[in-house]
């Protein structure tokens, strides 16, 4: 959705559509099926209504720039007007007025799915891309205008969960779940770690089955300095969800969210000292705060990352 709830964009099996506010259709662009094995560019459900390859397909993503002016898509290849077909993944950079490609690279990846994960300068996007048991390649996109460049960070065992508020760091989720991290930008830089393992339990009955602790991958940015993370232990068994509050900076846990009410599922950080959980009615939607000791004041939000 663009900033001004004017334009959509939609990632199909076969194609991105963007609508706008009446629904009407403004572009399309289409590219390779994502049903494994099969490339083809199909024009209707009918060409490929009941074959097996199509019920359970890979997946691409999408996303708007911070502006609404352009489009990010991971797709698979080739295009309908490519030359020289090549079956590959590629991250295109489209136009968000007219559908027009500005500009494309390959991941180099296999994917299973894929998501985006947006940065506040315009010109540059964050993309995971989940390849099953295989990995969780990382890719870093940049746009200046003119060409796409496209960087790998890590070793594909990360998923990018979240961009901070300044743009300056970003967080992931070890690819099984046992640690999280904070990393620095432009690099990739890890600064801190932070293992699911050093955090106290819920009280669980004796089992010599009982899991460990590890981190959802629903965690994000409360604020510059501050992340919210949920810890992961059959939570709908054993009790109420565990959420802690990281110090991003110093990657100190500074302990466990004790909500005055039931909470369930994991936060959703909104990058402005606040985020939203739901209720003990999943239905019921509650947005919380940070003590005022723990905020960061607006002024002082840029220096913070670099402590």
């Amino acid at each position: 959705m663009s900033p001004t709830l004017d334009l959509a964009v939609f990632s199909g099996q076969h194609a991105l559509h963007a609508v706008d506010e009446t629904g009407a259709l403004r572009w399309r662009v289409r590219h390779a099926c994502w049903g494994s094995p099969c490339s083809s560019h199909h024009e209707s459900y009918e060409e490929y209504a009941g074959t097996g390859e199509h019920r359970c397909p890979d997946r691409g993503s999408c996303w708007i720039s911070a502006d609404g002016s352009t489009v990010w898509a991971h797709v698979r290849t080739p295009l309908p007007d490519d030359a020289e077909p090549e079956h590959d993944e590629e991250w295109l950079v489209i136009d968000a007025a007219d559908g027009r490609i500005l500009g494309r690279a390959s991941t180099g990846t296999a994917a299973a799915g894929s998501h985006h994960v947006p940065h506040p300068d315009v010109g540059q996007m964050g993309l995971s891309i989940g390849e099953g048991q295989d990995g969780v390649p990382l890719r870093w996109g940049r746009w200046d205008g003119v060409r796409l460049t496209v960087t790998s960070i890590g070793d594909d065992d990360r998923c990018l969960i979240d961009v901070s508020p300044s743009g300056r760091l970003f967080l992931t989720v070890a690819h099984d779940q046992g640690d999280l991290a904070v990393h620095r930008l432009p690099d990739g830089a890890v600064l801190h770690e932070i293992a699911a393992d050093q955090l106290q339990s819920n009280p669980q009955p004796p089992s010599d089955t009982a899991e460990e602790p590890y981190w959802d991958y629903r965690c994000g940015f409360v604020d510059e300095r501050t992340v919210i993370a949920s810890a992961e232990e059959n939570d709908e068994e054993y009790g109420r969800p565990q959420h802690w509050l990281i110090d991003a900076a110093q990657g100190e846990v500074l302990g466990q969210v004790e909500y005055p009410m039931p909470v369930s599922e994991s936060p959703m950080a909104l990058g402005d000292g606040t985020w939203l959980t739901c209720g003990e009615d999943p239905f019921q939607l509650l947005l919380w705060s940070l003590p005022v000791e723990h905020q960061v004041p607006s002024s002082s939000t840029g220096d913070s990352a670099a402590e």
